[in-house]
């Protein structure tokens, strides 16, 4: 008898993971081993399934059930392929960013399906079995974001997006408090923003803000 394909879901809304199991619950090569509605429990899933073939996830989700902050995926999806590489990871996500998909393909994902997608998501499991067996799936959206060159040079280094992330989480925040949290010099943090402006070519925070969120560099 030929082995099962180990989905995982992960979303913070049970209506769309309603959607894919109604999907799915058809096809008996294909056998949901739990789902998740935050990154806490994605992580507790993790580690009681090792076998999973493909995870189904999208890109921001809380924290944890008492935590309802957002947690970023594109930080911990490159982690996790990199310690599970016999797991593939199918993105289904709103999210449109040119850097933040390439930057996710870059990192070895096996497929990005836009929400708006109905037609890719009408056909889930056959994309699923796809995946499972070495291919990938992108939406044709997504794969024409792929073959765009970036005529973008104003990438942020680690820090800077590191700072900037924190500003759109936290807009009340003030940059002594920023550097108080991160155990730098308030001139830093203040240095990081300006050199950040330069980079993204804007002149404010807000301005700043606004154009790292439409690179995909944060959210």
């Amino acid at each position: 008898m030929q082995n099962k394909i180990k989905v995982a879901i992960l979303d913070d809304h049970q209506s769309i993971i309603d959607g894919y199991l109604l999907r799915l619950r058809e096809h008996k090569e294909i056998a949901i081993i739990d789902t998740a509605l935050n990154s806490e429990d994605l992580i507790r899933i993790l580690k009681t399934h090792p076998d999973i073939d493909v995870l189904i996830t999208d890109l921001q989700v809380p924290i944890s059930s008492s935590n309802e902050d957002y947690t970023l995926m594109r930080t911990y999806i490159p982690k996790m392929l990199n310690e599970r590489p016999g797991m593939n990871v199918l993105v289904i996500s709103m999210f449109k960013e040119m850097l933040l998909i390439k930057e996710l393909y870059k990192a070895g994902i096996s497929g990005y399906i836009l929400k708006e997608d109905t037609s890719s998501i009408q056909k889930l499991a056959v994309i699923i079995k796809k995946i499972a067996n070495g291919s990938q799936h992108f939406s044709e959206k997504v794969k024409a974001i792929l073959e765009e060159k970036s005529s973008h040079n104003n990438r942020l280094t680690r820090r800077q997006t590191e700072i900037l992330t924190i500003c759109a989480n936290y807009p009340d925040m003030s940059a002594k408090q920023i550097a108080l949290n991160l155990g730098v010099s308030h001139s830093t943090v203040r240095n990081l923003l300006s050199e950040s402006y330069e980079r993204l070519e804007v002149h404010t925070k807000t301005a700043a803000l606004a154009r790292a969120k439409q690179l995909g560099l944060v959210f």
